[in-house]
């Protein structure tokens, strides 16, 4: 009986660290902002109203603590999206796609086109005033989407959408 198994050991890897990757669109940045105020101004209004009108004297007592409090995470959670948005980056290469993010924990997600079942464009309202949109890419196997991209110029996102949909098809 011959032996046609063969299983060569690797001995160079390709080096994704030195692809150039490309930065989102930086009016993406004036969309996570925008969205950021539109959940923190109702907070804070509500708890505004909370102190205003519910909380007792025993509570009044520490508004001075919870309004500081309130103010200490949501100005944390400010500087992580400020920090944070310089390191979403891209690259489409001609086999693969990828995307890495994170400021404390850094993730480089890569999806070869092979894998790949359909791609998606979406136009949240706020990023369409901005012309920007999000591409989602599908693999088999879940329901939820693989890999998406925030916050790229529409123009540039129908290409990508094109390059890949023609990529899924050879």
């Amino acid at each position: 009986m011959a032996d046609y198994f063969q299983n060569s050991e690797v001995t160079t890897l390709p080096n994704i660290i030195e692809v150039e990757f490309t930065k989102i669109d930086k009016s993406y940045l004036k969309v996570i902002l925008i969205n950021f105020f539109l959940i923190l101004i109702p907070l804070f209004v509500g708890l505004v109203l909370l102190d205003k009108f519910t909380f007792t004297e025993e509570i009044t007592v520490y508004s001075i603590y919870i309004y500081a409090l309130f103010t200490s995470f949501f100005g944390l959670i400010f500087l992580f999206l400020i920090f944070s948005f310089p390191k979403r980056m891209y690259v489409v290469r001609d086999k693969d796609i990828s995307y890495k993010a994170g400021l404390f924990t850094k993730k480089i997600t890569t999806v070869p086109f092979s894998r790949i079942q359909h791609v998606e464009i979406d136009e949240k309202p706020i990023s369409r005033v901005f012309n920007l949109a999000s591409i989602s890419v599908f693999t088999a196997g879940d329901s939820s989407d693989d890999l998406e991209i925030k916050g790229i110029n529409k123009e540039k996102a129908l290409q990508i959408k094109e390059f890949i949909s023609t990529k899924i098809d050879e």
